[in-house]
């Protein structure tokens, strides 16, 4: 039996969606909304340093990836014509879902539809880009914190030499901020246990 007709006689599971670039609310609202489908998009609010300086922004926990819950077998033409979806999470020609406790786990460090509120935690070996000041656009390392001061000592490789400087708490953004690598492997078998919350908002 191929995969199209195990689809037909599926219940309703998880799926992991890919959403187009910027657009996974406007997708989540589509398939509720059009569709009247479960969806699970969680979404953090953090501080970012900008060349405006600290602001406060709202990020989903996946970049380009959500939730739905459905039966694929009567959903999956529709889902892939809604706006904001790009397509669905496919290991080769098979489309996974994922299983209940995985998602359960994450809902349960979302306890409501507003993003969760984390810190945007600067710690020594985290890797970061300078985004104002006459280093803008350089990459380095954190080397020391200074709460007190609000700032940071970072490692520095300007021009091909180690640079060890010093410089306000807002003038970094931490790298390496996106977990959509992660998503996709959570269609695996797996346990989560109970470093799940921990996991999600380690950003």
């Amino acid at each position: 039996m191929d995969q199209t007709s195990r689809l037909k006689t599926a219940e309703r599971a998880w799926y992991c969606a890919r959403t187009q670039p910027k657009h996974e609310q406007i997708a989540a609202r589509s398939l509720r909304c059009r569709l009247g489908l479960e969806v699970f998009s969680p979404r953090l609010t953090m501080e970012r340093a900008t060349r405006r300086g600290v602001v406060r922004v709202i990020e989903p926990l996946f970049p380009c990836y959500l939730f739905v819950r459905c039966d694929l077998g009567e959903r999956i033409d529709q889902i892939r014509y809604t706006n904001g979806i790009s397509s669905l999470v496919r290991f080769g020609m098979r489309i996974p879902t994922v299983p209940d406790e995985v998602v359960e786990e994450l809902r349960q460090c979302f306890e409501s539809e507003e993003p969760m509120e984390v810190e945007d935690r600067l710690t020594p070996g985290s890797s970061v880009t300078l985004v104002e000041g006459p280093f803008l656009g350089t990459k380095g390392v954190i080397v020391r914190v200074f709460p007190a001061k609000r700032r940071v000592q970072i490692l520095l490789d300007f021009l091909g030499q180690t640079t060890l400087t010093e410089v306000d708490r807002k003038a970094v953004a931490v790298d390496g901020r996106s977990l959509a690598n992660l998503l996709p492997r959570l269609s695996m078998p797996q346990q989560m246990g109970t470093d799940a919350c921990t996991l999600s908002v380690a950003v």
